[in-house]
């Protein structure tokens, strides 16, 4: 093991041992290196001559750059070209870290680490697989979930998957869930939850939320070791007043010493900028003090440097920008009304024509981009083909489920919409 590893793994030890027990082989093996190039680097900043990083400067110290880019950014150079840091633009950490609690009131005043910079939320979720996974792990998740983590946990790092139906009695399968936490034999548990939920599209209510932390709660004063993953690629998209309106770290950054949670999130959805790829990963656990987050962010910066090295600078400098703006709230207010308007007239439609009963059921949605409908007798990719081939229509298939993108869906054309993959259930029969 490297010297920097081990230092790294004795702070994590002294500061929460449950932590490191979490904790995979890889992660902790992994360190981010702070006496070689980078430290050299750091150490000759400012100086009349700066000999040592990879980038090619103008003779006044700017970066070297070609016009026809530079000219179609209005953002200085120096925000666009350089380098990164492998944790992230430490500006933008800071700004992303300011409004979670305002984003989330319930995290006010807890201890939360500051926020490392990912190339948005598909490799986000891969480093915490670096970290806390391998081929003696298993996932606990609902069985309706986003197919990337087929590749991200378990095509990557051998992780399996312990499932539980996602709904039951018209919403998220509590009992169910329950049922997953105590089958797990292991006692380090891995829990990974996506609300909004893709594909569905659903969000726990308050009373869910509340029995879905309970259950985290009692697994860990059993004596279990808990990394709770939440991905939170849609948080703030929620569209009915019943949903929880919080990410579930809110309830879990300091819940008990044996959980630590991490919200992994970023503007890809909730900001609309989807090819920009930026993503954050924030730590959460009772107790949690600046020694173990900063051994956790080195940890996670190490895995980084070793894969891409660091998200790139222009989508970061750009997103600060969104963020410190004074128009950003108002409209971002006026994107989550145009989503909420499709929504709405979505669960509209569908009350409208209890017909299509007869060929498919909706299962609960209420937030997200997404919802899905459970096909009566029909078969999913016959259907889907159909649509394709006789209603000009895409949507995807999955097992029994149709996913239908409203968030992509014109307003004008969603009655359009499920009046087609209502024929089409018809002509397959």
């Amino acid at each position: 093991m490297h010297p920097e590893a081990a230092d790294l793994n004795r702070i994590i030890e002294q500061a929460n041992p449950a932590v490191m027990e979490l904790l995979s082989e890889r992660g902790r093996n992994i360190y981010f290196p702070k006496r070689g190039i980078l430290s050299q680097s750091a150490e000759a900043k400012g100086k009349k001559i700066n000999a040592t990083i990879g980038t090619a400067l103008e003779d006044d110290g700017s970066p070297l750059c070609l016009s026809t880019i530079a000219s179609k950014v209005s953002l200085p150079p120096a925000q666009i070209f350089p380098y990164a840091p492998s944790y992230g633009d430490p500006a933008l950490r800071a700004e992303w870290k300011k409004l979670l609690p305002v984003k989330n009131p319930t995290l006010a005043g807890k201890p939360v680490s500051l926020p490392v910079v990912t190339i948005a939320l598909t490799h986000g979720l891969s480093m915490l697989g670096y970290l806390f996974a391998d081929e003696k792990t298993t996932i606990i998740m609902p069985d309706l979930y986003w197919e990337n983590y087929d590749l991200v946990f378990s095509n990557a790092y051998g992780a399996s998957f312990a499932q539980f139906p996602t709904f039951a009695n018209g919403g998220f399968n509590v009992d169910g869930f329950v049922a997953a936490v105590k089958k797990s034999a292991s006692k380090k548990k891995v829990i990974l939850l996506n609300f909004p939920n893709n594909p569905s599209g659903y969000s726990p209510t308050h009373d869910e939320a509340k029995k879905i932390v309970t259950i985290v709660n009692e697994a860990a004063a059993a004596g279990d070791s808990i990394v709770l993953i939440l991905d939170d690629a849609y948080f703030g998209l929620a569209f009915d007043d019943t949903v929880y309106p919080e990410s579930l770290f809110s309830l879990t950054a300091d819940l008990h010493e044996r959980v630590l949670a991490v919200k992994v999130d970023g503007p890809t959805k909730e900001d609309y900028v989807w090819g920009f790829r930026v993503g954050f990963v924030t730590f959460g656990v009772k107790g949690g003090s600046d020694a173990l987050y900063g051994a956790l962010a080195d940890k996670l910066a190490g895995a980084i440097r070793g894969n891409v090295s660091n998200a790139p600078m222009i989508s970061q400098s750009l997103i600060l920008q969104s963020l410190q703006s004074p128009d950003y709230a108002a409209q971002k207010q006026e994107k989550f009304n145009t989503l909420k308007k499709r929504c709405t007239l979505v669960k509209k439609v569908l009350a409208e024509h209890p017909e299509y009963k007869d060929c498919f059921e909706q299962l609960p949605f209420n937030s997200g981009y997404f919802m899905c409908i459970k096909l009566r007798s029909a078969d999913s990719e016959k259907v889907r083909q159909r649509l394709l081939t006789q209603y000009s229509t895409g949507v995807i298939a999955f097992a029994g489920i149709i996913r239908v993108a409203f968030s992509a869906t014109p307003t004008g054309k969603i009655e359009e919409l499920f009046d087609n993959i209502y024929r089409a259930c018809k002509d397959v029969g």
